[in-house]
């Protein structure tokens, strides 16, 4: 009896994943699928040797916690392309391959003239998960210059394409975190990059690494400085394992945030449109000394508080264990629950 997708693939059994999370966890993988084209999902979720198994869409994995062994397929996103799809009198939109690293295709707008995403720069992980992240930097979401996006339903087969709206983009969220969970690989994605280019370089990190330099508030200069302000606050997950920033900066009401302030005047805080402040989860992680602290082998970074690493050695389990104890803390003495930013397997 032959499949009902024939598209050629190749599962591997036994598959270490340390290469492919960002945190260099150990971690192995039952059976293991590069997918190179859309139609190799579903060929591969239909082989017999997977049927009933769990899967698992990985990217550039450095925004995961592989905290075991996972027992079923892990299907990496290994699709390729970009190219400037379309313009009108406004906007140039540009389409990316799920597959494409994030700050590889940044940096190629740029060198065609496409600005717009500089202020994201050497944010690691793949294009397909920036949607799923809503990832931001220094004043600026992705979802500000979000199109559209392709994505495979991979239960049915089914390619659908969503806009923003019914993407659901919230602060480091997305309809891909909440309800459309483990239902959807995404494809493609289409940015919209605005014609008339204005700066953001109103993050003080940003305007010094300007000065300091030298530069103008160009899309390249702004790039440049991004890039040199995350490698020195940041450490390079090719040396020392890291998920980027692990938790959420919390958000709360005017209420809670006066009575934070009555106690903590210096406490670092971003008001927001609807009226509520954000908090900077990383000076309150600081002010409960967990800066360069470490549990075995997790340990909170040295220059970085928001910044969680595996020191060598450390296990997902480990790692986690270390961020309930900051969380613990946090909410002990500022009463502020921290959300991790990471996806949990």
């Amino acid at each position: 009896m032959s499949r009902p997708y024939t598209e050629p693939f190749l599962l591997l059994p036994d598959y270490s994943l340390r290469a492919h999370n960002t945190f260099g966890f150990d971690a192995r993988a039952r059976w293991f699928c590069r997918i190179e084209s859309p139609a190799q999902f579903l060929a591969a979720l239909h082989d017999p040797r997977v049927t009933g198994l769990p899967h698992l869409v990985l990217g550039g994995g450095s925004n995961v916690v592989l905290t075991r062994d996972f027992d079923g397929v892990v299907l990496l996103v290994a699709l390729m392309g970009k190219r400037v799809v379309r313009e009108d009198s406004e906007a140039w939109y540009v389409e990316a391959a799920a597959g494409e690293s994030w700050h590889g295709f940044v940096a190629w707008t740029l060198a065609n003239g496409l600005p717009g995403l500089e202020n994201l720069a050497l944010i690691p992980g793949t294009v397909g998960a920036a949607p799923i992240q809503n990832i931001g930097a220094y004043g600026l979401e992705m979802a500000e210059r979000f199109d559209s996006l392709r994505a495979l339903e991979l239960a049915t087969g089914r390619t659908v394409e969503l806009d923003a709206g019914q993407c659901r983009f919230g602060y480091r969220d997305s309809f891909f975190k909440q309800a459309g969970r483990d239902r959807f690989a995404i494809v493609s994605v289409t940015f919209r990059l605005p014609k008339v280019w204005a700066p953001r370089a109103g993050y003080a990190d940003v305007a010094r690494a300007l000065e300091a330099s030298g530069g103008e508030a160009t899309p390249q200069g702004i790039f440049d400085a991004v890039v040199a302000v995350r490698r020195a606050k940041l450490p390079d997950p090719a040396k020392l394992g890291n998920a980027g920033s692990f938790f959420k900066n919390p958000v709360v009401d005017t209420e809670a945030f006066e009575a934070l302030r009555a106690r903590e005047p210096q406490i670092a805080s971003y008001p927001q449109a609807d009226g509520r402040v954000k908090l900077a989860a990383g000076w309150l992680i600081d002010r409960c000394g967990w800066k360069g602290r470490a549990m075995g082998a997790a340990a909170v970074h040295e220059r970085q508080a928001l910044v969680l690493v595996n020191r060598g050695g450390a296990t997902g389990a480990q790692v986690l264990a270390l961020a309930q104890a900051i969380q613990d803390d946090v909410r002990e003495r500022y009463g502020v629950r921290l959300e991790p930013e990471p996806v949990v397997v």
